[in-house]
């Protein structure tokens, strides 16, 4: 699995755990990095002066590199930087924002920068403003995702075709055979985000760790397309939001019944009636609570038997 993401990233296997809010602190972020892929840890969820924290106790539990996700739509984001900086992160991946922002400040400081996109338009952008790679997210990802509703496998050859630089595959990915479907389409690595969410040293809650592992096809919807698309474990909360939408609710309506702290409440606290719970559809293929490295073993071992049966169909 040797390519240009192990290079670019220096990392064994060219496996990124997505920053995920709620979910990705400092313990999932270092556990990924020791086992040969790259732990992110995800800003989007934390005040500066929290990340300062989780960067550093990461560094302390890693020799190996690690990076941070950091959502662009939040409005701490330049404090969000400055950290990053001091703290000499090597990697950043950004998100849900213009990419030409932050970009050429990053890599003027050494950093790596990676951008997630969600079609072909902004995947041009992000090479336009000089990323190092790019993360595209089919919808079939959990949390926020792109409204045109375009699925990985459709998504990694449209952009494979007019993008050169290092393409990492993201949504609906938690398995080695995943994997090698991802790689035959063109990615040079895959971003896993639902498998990682429900691992041992996720920080997300129990209970939501229980509800993914027991989730099934049809478990998940996208939803809130008015605001911003953010795929949702059915839940009594998502229905309030599908009973808001299909009653005609206003922007600002929907707004207001997310209100603040609705994805901390399910993910984090651990309420199933009243939170939010995001996670892709993937999840319906996740059956166990797992540690990160038990998680590195079944993909790689999973990944060499859907090549080695790949090759023997051609014989």
């Amino acid at each position: 699995m040797k390519n240009r993401i192990n290079d670019l990233l220096q990392i064994r296997y060219p496996v990124i755990q997505a920053g995920m809010i709620w979910c990705s602190g400092w313990k999932l972020a270092s556990a990924v990095s020791n086992a040969g892929g790259l732990g992110l840890i995800g800003a989007g969820s934390m005040s500066p002066e929290v990340l300062r924290m989780h960067l550093q106790k990461c560094k302390a539990a890693t020799k190996k590199p690690f990076g941070v996700n950091v959502p662009l739509l939040y409005f701490q984001t330049d404090d969000v930087i400055e950290i990053i900086v001091s703290e000499n992160v090597p990697v950043v991946f950004t998100s849900a924002g213009n990419p030409a922002k932050y970009t050429a400040y990053l890599k003027s400081h050494g950093i790596i920068v990676v951008h997630v996109v969600a079609n072909l338009k902004f995947a041009l952008k992000a090479v336009e403003a000089g990323v190092d790679a790019i993360v595209a997210e089919g919808f079939e990802a959990g949390g926020h995702n792109g409204i045109e509703e375009t699925t990985t496998m459709t998504l990694i050859p449209m952009i494979r075709e007019k993008v050169n630089i290092p393409l990492i595959a993201a949504g609906g990915i938690a398995s080695g055979g995943q994997m090698l479907a991802a790689f035959a389409l063109g990615a040079d690595g895959v971003q896993i985000g639902s498998l990682f969410a429900s691992s041992v040293e996720s920080s997300a809650h129990l209970a939501f760790k229980q509800a993914i592992v027991e989730a099934g096809d049809g478990s998940t919807s996208l939803m809130l397309k008015k605001v911003v698309p953010v795929r949702l474990l059915k839940n009594p909360f998502y229905e309030q939001v599908k009973n808001a939408e299909q009653s005609g609710s206003t922007v600002d309506e929907l707004k207001d019944l997310l209100g603040k702290g609705r994805a901390k409440k399910g993910m984090f606290e651990g309420d199933m009636v009243e939170g939010e719970l995001e996670i892709g559809q993937v999840a319906a293929t996740i059956h166990e609570i797992k540690t990160v490295q038990q998680i590195f073993d079944d993909l790689i071992f999973g990944y060499s038997v859907a090549k080695q049966h790949q090759l023997s169909d051609f014989h």
